[in-house]
């Protein structure tokens, strides 16, 4: 049987180049890629690891927990 989980992913650009990605849903799960294409791939690679991971042992998989992003702006006294 095929099944497909969805994850909401974050791409945190790094100051040397590249992207750290994070998994919200599954903490454990932090990756690298040298473009956003690499680092979705690796997120993938990543997920399905996991996910298949926590199949095998009879683990929950959970459910993707949507990120809110939020901004917030602060001042400092000079």
């Amino acid at each position: 049987m095929t099944t497909s989980h969805t994850y909401a992913v974050l791409l945190e650009p790094e100051p040397d180049g590249g992207f750290t990605v994070r998994v919200p849903a599954l903490p454990e799960i932090v990756s690298y890629g040298e473009d956003e294409a690499e680092a979705l791939a690796m997120a993938e690679d990543a997920i399905r690891l996991v996910v298949e991971d926590r199949l095998a042992r009879g683990e929950p998989v959970p459910d993707d927990a949507k990120p809110r992003i939020h901004e917030v702006t602060v001042t400092l006294a000079a």
